[in-house]
């Protein structure tokens, strides 16, 4: 038996959980589910809608595959993590639909495309099918805090520099005010790739040093 078995499975749930968040972030390090992250960070609510979403996905779908893993046969394993994920997802665009109507029509086809969103079909494949309830349920959580901190701060410091202000749920909540001039190139796709790739560079820092340190 080895250590982290003795440590017990909340032990190796933590670790799972916390890989997801740095050292095995889905956007910076394994590098799945860019499209949506790069077109929906334009504005920073669109990066709270979208991150929550994603996450709930994640650990339904994950929770929910783990417990029938034994009774899915292998051959159709595929379609049906495809049924499941789409299941969850249908869920969350018919809440945005209902109750948040202006964030839906913003994100717009993003929403249904969590379906096929690499992040989700990829854990479920290589994580939930193989594991127990509680080490996916830290999974998706892990990996989805990860993809929403990530989404968080592109969506910040796009929105803030790209148009000198930041909106949430139409009002105005800061602003560098009418002396800073927008660097429009932030609200651009070419903004979207100059900071991802400060994100990458920074995350690589902290994991030279970890190891270093």
């Amino acid at each position: 038996m080895t250590t982290e078995q003795k440590k017990g499975i909340f032990w190796l749930a933590y670790k799972d959980f916390k890989a997801g968040i740095l050292m095995d972030n889905p956007l910076l390090v394994l590098a799945v589910g860019l499209c949506s992250a790069l077109a929906v960070s334009t504005r920073f609510e669109n990066t709270i809608f979208m991150g929550v979403a994603a996450t709930f996905v994640l650990v339904c779908s994950n929770t929910l595959i783990s417990l029938i893993r034994k009774q899915v046969p292998n051959q159709i394993r595929i379609p049906i993590f495809i049924v499941i994920i789409a299941s969850f997802v249908t869920i969350v665009d018919l809440v945005m639909k209902g109750y948040f109507i202006s964030a839906y029509e913003r994100l717009g086809v993003w929403i249904p495309l969590i379906v096929v969103n690499c992040i989700i079909l990829g854990r479920a494949e290589a994580f939930a099918y193989n594991n127990n309830i509680t080490r996916s349920i830290a999974d998706g959580l892990g990996m989805g805090a990860g993809f929403t901190l990530v989404l968080l701060i592109m969506g910040f410091v796009r929105e803030l520099f790209g148009t000198g202000k930041l909106v949430l749920f139409d009002k105005t909540v800061f602003s560098l005010g009418s002396a800073f001039q927008p660097a429009q190139i932030f609200i651009l796709f070419p903004g979207a790739f100059i900071v991802f790739g400060f994100l990458i560079g920074f995350l690589n820092i902290i994991k030279e040093r970890t190891n270093n340190g």
